[in-house]
């Protein structure tokens, strides 16, 4: 079938914006899946969410579009252009696939209380061979977004050294499922462990803006308020806290270590 040149490139244009316009959706699908479970905030920005998934989304939304215009044309045969189509949806699917695997392995699972701080532990960073060892009433691995922990009390002298001697190997306490406990049952020893969020407004007066905003979203008074460190993938943030409850109200990116 004869076709004049801006026929042709029109018909690729075309199929290419249509291609275009269905990855988007997809893509924004995708997008609540990830924003909304797995990646709630703060850990969009604590774990490194949004950067791996825009990352993954883009080269998927535009490569896809991309093959479109390069393989389409109308004077193939009927068959042999469905079967160029459908190999190439079937190759962006696999490559959204599995970067959708990627970013769900990378996925924060947990906000863990470590003893004077709390750490956010992700999927990846949990040796499998402890997972069995978490506690029946836990779950080791949620993909509904991360929940709250603590870590126990160590039995003994013998238990303390041996974590203590893997975690200077780069195994971190909050990672280990044998040292989980629920974050209620630790409450005290989070509030015992906090510190007044006057201290921290005196410490950092220069952000007392950010700090002022952090208090106002969560709907207390500075006074009701106490706050811990917060140790992310690549960067230091600080938890604040009901000072009766231990309830974690907000979020603000400050490293108050």
């Amino acid at each position: 079938m004869f076709q004049t040149p801006a026929r042709f490139w029109r018909d690729r244009f075309q199929a290419s914006g249509i291609h275009f316009c269905i990855s988007l959706l997809i893509a924004l699908g995708a997008a609540l899946l990830v924003f909304a479970l797995w990646y709630p905030y703060p850990y969009r920005e604590i774990s490194g969410g949004r950067e791996l998934f825009l990352i993954v989304v883009s080269v998927d939304v535009i490569l896809g579009p991309l093959i479109t215009l390069a393989v389409f044309n109308r004077a193939k045969p009927r068959a042999e252009l469905r079967r160029d189509l459908t190999i190439v949806a079937l190759l962006q699917l696999a490559a959204l696939a599995y970067g959708l695997w990627s970013v769900s392995v990378a996925r924060p699972v947990h906000l863990v209380f470590e003893y004077d701080r709390f750490r956010v532990v992700h999927a990846v960073d949990i040796p499998e061979e402890l997972l069995a060892k978490a506690p029946p009433d836990l779950d080791a691995m949620p993909l509904t977004g991360p929940t709250m922990l603590a870590l126990r009390e160590f039995h003994d002298q013998g238990e303390k050294m041996s974590a203590t001697l893997a975690a200077l190997k780069g195994a971190s306490l909050s990672a280990r499922p044998d040292l989980w406990q629920s974050y209620a049952a630790a409450s005290s020893s989070v509030l015992a462990a906090a510190k007044p969020l006057a201290d921290l407004q005196a410490r950092f007066a220069q952000r007392r803006g950010d700090i002022d905003a952090a208090v106002a979203s969560t709907g207390r008074p500075a006074s009701a308020l106490v706050y811990l460190p917060m140790i992310g993938r690549k960067t230091f943030w600080t938890v604040l806290l009901d000072s009766a409850t231990a309830q974690v109200l907000g979020f603000l990116p400050l490293d108050s270590f």
